[in-house]
């Protein structure tokens, strides 16, 4: 190294530290704001978009939109979800595959938002109840579908004026077709009789 390559990476190494002092000194003068928390719970205002804890996704009539899938527990890099499933009988005679239980451990999740942008229903979010803490890892380990599953509706009842106005031409039919074979006989006996009759005259 050269004595003109030794000054340059001086003055560079000098004009470096510079820059990092003014940020430094900047943050020096700049007003402090503390939290007092909790004592400002009732005031206290947490961003809409503050990722906490995960969870369902219920209605006014306690239902959710999970069907099950398991796409969630797919795309979660740390195993955090665990979905249980169940087959069901459904009253048309056929069986679905229903939501048992919904595991999410909080305490491995790393709140990557992957489970809630891969649901194909937008069954689950993440909520900003950032007040989580627990004494025990075990507590950490939540069912999501807290509320009883609800049973399948029944199937509507088939109508019956379609399928009674779907028969009731079949039977005119069936016995027009029954009818006309036997007057074509009378036609076909009658006229031998008569031929006769006008033998006997003409005799």
């Amino acid at each position: 190294m050269n004595i003109k390559e030794y000054f340059a990476s001086l003055f560079t190494g000098i004009h470096s530290l510079i820059k990092g002092m003014e940020v430094t000194g900047k943050e020096l003068v700049t007003p402090k704001v503390t939290e007092q928390y909790p004592e400002n719970r009732s005031t206290l205002k947490i961003p809409d978009r503050f990722r906490a804890t995960l969870q369902f996704i219920y209605d006014e009539q306690g239902s959710h939109k999970c069907i099950a899938c398991k796409s969630c527990e797919r795309n979660c890099p740390n195993g955090t979800i665990k979905i249980q499933t169940r087959m069901v009988d459904l009253p048309n005679g056929k069986k679905k595959m229903k939501l048992d239980k919904y595991i999410y451990d909080l305490g491995s999740c790393t709140f990557c938002n992957l489970c809630v942008s891969s649901c194909p229903t937008s069954a689950i979010e993440f909520s900003n109840d950032f007040e989580q803490a627990v004494f025990t890892r075990e507590a950490l380990v939540k069912q999501l579908n807290y509320l009883p599953e609800k049973d399948e509706p029944a199937p509507a009842p088939a109508p019956a004026k379609a399928e009674e106005t779907k028969v009731a031409p079949k039977a005119e039919k069936s016995e027009e077709t029954k009818v006309a074979p036997a007057k074509d006989e009378e036609t076909k006996v009658a006229k031998p009789q008569a031929t006769n009759q006008e033998n006997k005259e003409t005799k």
